[in-house]
């Protein structure tokens, strides 16, 4: 039986605020981090140069992008043009859910796991200050550590490798708040669901709105790059 590398983690990064706490909360707690984003049909690109400067200025070992096209399946605003994002506050699970997504990207985290003998997968999902994606709740994590725990030679061989959630149970200003407290520079991320493609900020979107209610909670400046409003 093979022991794991504890003090190695891949850590999801989407480019965005959430993602970027996650990777710097790793970093601190000791683990060589190897990041992880995906280039999955999504609007723009901006998120993905975002991430590959968030893993690089947070000092990741390792950066991969996995080419995915999960827009090829259609059923969210964030992979298909026709349908808009929407600009005001929505009932029930809003069309930004993309849907299978995180499944998708915990599954092939753990694949990269295996190959790197690593411990744990970071991500950065959260329940408090969200959208209400189904794929964000702490039951679907249990239920993914299940299956990490099946479905791997690690696993099967006693050494769980632990799927970790630190931001899960944290209003947005209180990850702003442990960002902050770690050095992050939230200007380098990017958050909104219809980013310009240099990155700047619609302000209208779930994501943009979630975003600066956290800051306002905080009493800080707000931290992210708008486009001119019309």
């Amino acid at each position: 039986m093979s022991e794991l590398k504890r003090n190695v983690a891949v850590v999801l990064v989407s480019g965005g605020l959430d993602s970027a706490t996650v990777l710097a909360m790793a970093r601190k707690e000791g683990f060589a981090c190897y990041t992880l984003s995906f280039d999955y049909g999504q609007r723009h690109r901006a998120e993905l140069i975002a991430a590959e400067r968030v893993s690089s200025e947070l000092g990741a070992v390792a950066h991969k992008v996995v080419k995915l096209d999960l827009g090829s399946i259609g059923g969210s605003a964030l992979t298909d043009d026709r349908i808009d994002v929407p600009e005001q506050e929505t009932d029930g699970i809003p069309v930004t859910y993309v849907p299978a997504r995180n499944t998708v990207f915990l599954s092939i985290a753990l694949g990269w796991a295996e190959v790197l003998n690593a411990s744990a997968i970071f991500i950065g999902v959260n329940a408090v200050d969200y959208s209400g994606y189904p794929d964000c709740r702490p039951e679907y994590i249990a239920a993914f550590q299940t299956l990490a725990n099946l479905a791997t030679r690690a696993g099967v061989e006693g050494n769980s490798i632990e799927i970790r959630t630190p931001l899960i149970q944290l209003s947005k200003g209180e990850i702003i708040r442990k960002g902050l407290e770690l050095g992050i520079d939230y200007h380098l991320t990017v958050s909104c669901y219809q980013a310009t493609e240099e990155g700047l900020a619609c302000g209208k979107c779930d994501s943009c709105r979630l975003r600066r209610k956290g800051f306002m909670d905080l009493g800080v400046p707000d931290q992210t790059h708008y486009k001119r409003q019309d």
